[in-house]
């Protein structure tokens, strides 16, 4: 993590920020994998080189990837070194201040994305469930997949704030408390009932459904609460 403040940023260089940064935190580009081109990035994110190239400064500057002179961007974020969260805020958030946080944006959350999310973006989330539902005893790769299933349904609200916000989640949600509760919780009865949960929040957006996928939202944050209370 950078030591100076970083520079105020538009829109649109957010917008890129925070696509790469769920992409790389989502696993999509593994520790030392080269990214794509900055003129493929522009292509694929419809945005300026210039903006690609500013995103990739910010990203650098935060440890996540390192620019090697004429070879392009690799990917230095190793999810399996993050002992703690990337943000103070998320670091300074306790479990039911997350919960609180989590209950005001995920149902929003998902009816954006169901409102904005091209049809490409809903077969990848299709792709992310297909791997939650091959997982059996994981724990953590099980947790690792939702972290990723939810951070596509960010970026399908098509909002770089809202995005933004979610990146603080899913750093407070990484906390030492949340993963010993997974550890003694997440049996593979538990994972095959969430598996079931997923593809039935994916048949509800794949649908449009927009009253189906917000109540299995908040169905979701009342089983965590209720999890999160047995351990308080």
């Amino acid at each position: 993590m950078p030591s100076h403040q970083e520079p105020v940023v538009g829109a649109t260089v957010q917008y890129v920020v925070d696509t790469l940064t769920m992409q790389i935190m989502g696993g999509d580009y593994g520790l030392d994998e080269r990214l794509p081109s900055e003129r493929q990035m522009a292509q694929d994110l419809a945005v300026a080189r210039n903006t690609v190239r500013e995103a990739l400064d910010l990203l650098e500057g935060r440890g996540l990837i390192r620019r090697r002179a004429g070879s392009g961007s690799f990917v230095t974020y190793d999810p399996k070194g993050q002992s703690e969260a990337l943000a103070p805020v998320a670091a300074e958030t306790g479990p039911l201040q997350l919960q609180v946080v989590r209950g005001i944006l995920e149902p929003e959350m998902v009816r954006l994305a169901i409102i904005n999310m091209p049809p490409r973006a809903i077969e990848a989330l299709g792709e992310t469930l297909s791997q939650m539902e091959a997982v059996q005893t994981e724990a953590a790769d099980f947790v690792r997949l939702e972290e990723e299933f939810h951070r596509q349904i960010a970026a399908g609200t098509g909002n770089p704030l809202l995005i933004a916000c979610y990146n603080l989640v899913i750093d407070a949600r990484r906390q030492s408390f949340r993963a010993a509760m997974y550890r003694r919780h997440l049996t593979p009865n538990r994972i095959a009932t969430y598996q079931r949960g997923y593809n039935a929040l994916f048949n509800a957006i794949a649908a449009r459904d927009i009253e189906e996928a917000t109540e299995f939202m908040k169905l979701t944050l009342i089983e965590d609460q209720k999890l999160l209370m047995q351990e308080l």
